[in-house]
C-alpha cells in the first residue's frame, strides 16, 4: 500500500473514531453553528488557526471528490457516499442528523475496508 493510501485509510479511521465517539454531537452542544462532518474535525486543513489553513486541495479526502467537484467551497461535502449518489450535502438538506451520521459511518467502513484489501476506495468506483 502506498503512504497516500495508509495515510488516507489512518484519516478514515480516525474519522470513524471520531463519530462513532459522539465527538460532533459534543462540539455541538458548545458551538453556535451546526456541526458539518470533515469539515470541523481535526481532518479539516482549512479549519483553526487562519495562519495554519491549508487549501483543500492538500487534503487526502480530495481523491474522493468526484473532478466536477474538487473546486466548491467545501468538495468534501460532494464525496459520494453510496450507489445513489448520495452526499453530504444532499443529506444535510434531506435527512436527520442520525440519518447522515449512520450513512457517513457506513460509507467509512466501506472506504476502511476496501483500502485494508488493497482495493480501490468505492466511493471511487461509484
Amino acid at each position: 500500500m502506498s503512504a497516500d493510501r495508509r495515510r488516507l485509510l489512518q484519516v478514515l479511521k480516525g474519522e470513524l473514531e471520531y463519530l462513532e465517539a459522539g465527538g460532533y454531537r459534543e462540539r455541538a452542544k458548545t458551538s453556535w453553528h451546526p456541526q458539518f462532518i470533515f469539515e470541523d474535525s481535526q481532518t479539516c486543513l482549512y479549519s483553526g488557526v487562519a495562519l495554519q489553513r491549508r487549501p483543500c486541495s492538500a487534503c487526502l479526502l480530495i481523491e474522493l471528490v468526484p473532478g466536477n467537484r474538487k473546486r466548491e467551497k467545501a468538495p468534501c461535502r460532494h464525496i459520494p457516499l453510496n450507489e445513489q449518489g448520495e452526499t453530504l450535502d444532499s443529506l444535510y438538506r434531506t435527512a436527520t442528523e442520525e440519518e447522515v451520521e449512520a450513512a457517513v459511518a457506513k460509507w467509512l467502513k466501506g472506504e476502511i475496508a476496501a483500502l485494508e484489501r488493497g482495493k480501490q476506495p468505492l466511493s471511487r468506483i461509484w
